[in-house]
């Protein structure tokens, strides 16, 4: 097996959570179809725990989990028909959905999940739960919708990668960038945004530096160079185009993302009033973006 071969191979599976409901199929399908670009097996789980309600209702707790085993095994049965190749397992966890499939992705390459669209209120398939699992992940999540018409993911898509700061900065969204095109045969846009300085926002020696470079803007061209030096020479067949422009990364992201078959995003977990916070580029990609977004924890 060759290096690069190697490199997307680290994860020894993809954990899809399913609940039968249509953003839960397109993640499992989305699944799927990378299971088989990497060549690695595909788990489904479905989280599940029997909380019965203080309610005056009859509530059957072997009806329920019977009900559970039957989500993941009809999606079982489903992927397996459209994806022979795929080594395929389904389980139901019986846990809440967040510690589940936070234990679940140990010894996965990513995650995946269904997204429930467009627009600032719009929730995932888990609810706020979605949330919740992006912001505590230690491996890649990748959520997916279901009325996405180019969940089948063309060839000529490229993946979209926001690139900031310093090659260290980027390094894990550049890593599963490269590793995902060159699994899918796909090209890289690497996409760099930028803003002008305050006087209080720049030192001193930044601005040397920019300077030196021959001005602001081939100063950032410079960065972006280098952050994805070492990548290049490590995918040397992956084509990838830089991108280089004035504004907000989230806004930037957003308006190159039409053409792409998956938006790739840092995330740094913050913790607010309202609990933990995935950061506002992560945010406006995951509710506005056209495509999956996958993303990656820095730090």
């Amino acid at each position: 097996m060759s290096r690069e071969a190697e490199e997307f191979r680290v994860g020894t599976e993809i954990v899809a959570g399913v609940d039968g409901s249509p953003e839960s199929l397109a993640a499992a399908e989305w699944a799927a179809r990378e299971a088989e670009h990497r060549e690695v097996p595909l788990r489904l789980v479905h989280a599940w725990r029997w909380e019965p309600l203080d309610l005056p209702l009859v509530q059957d707790q072997g009806a329920q989990e019977r009900a559970a085993e039957e989500v993941v095994r009809a999606t079982e049965a489903q992927i397996a028909e459209r994806h022979p190749g795929v080594a395929v397992t389904a389980e139901v966890l019986k846990d809440t959905p967040v510690p589940a499939l936070l234990d679940a992705q140990h010894g996965a390459g990513m995650l995946v999940i269904g997204s429930r669209g467009h627009g600032a209120v719009a929730g995932f398939l888990l609810g706020s739960y979605g949330m919740q699992l992006i912001a505590a992940a230690s491996r890649p999540v990748v959520a997916v919708r279901s009325h996405d018409d180019r969940a089948a993911e063309p060839p000529t898509g490229e993946i979209l990668v926001g690139q900031q700061g310093t090659p260290e900065d980027s390094e894990a969204m550049l890593r599963f960038a490269f590793e995902t095109a060159h699994a899918r045969g796909a090209a890289i846009r690497a996409v760099r945004a930028w803003s002008l300085p305050s006087l209080y926002a720049f030192s001193p020696a930044s601005m040397r530096l920019a300077d030196d470079a021959g001005g602001l803007l081939p100063f950032e061209e410079k960065a972006l160079r280098e952050a994805l030096a070492p990548w290049r020479e490590r995918y040397p067949h992956v084509p990838v185009t830089e991108h280089v422009e004035l504004g907000s990364a989230g806004q930037v992201l957003l308006t190159t993302s039409g053409a792409a078959q998956l938006l790739v995003v840092g995330r740094r977990a913050k913790r607010g009033a309202l609990g933990q916070r995935i950061g506002s580029v992560a945010h406006a990609a995951l509710h506005l973006a056209p495509c999956p977004v996958a993303v990656i924890p820095q730090g």
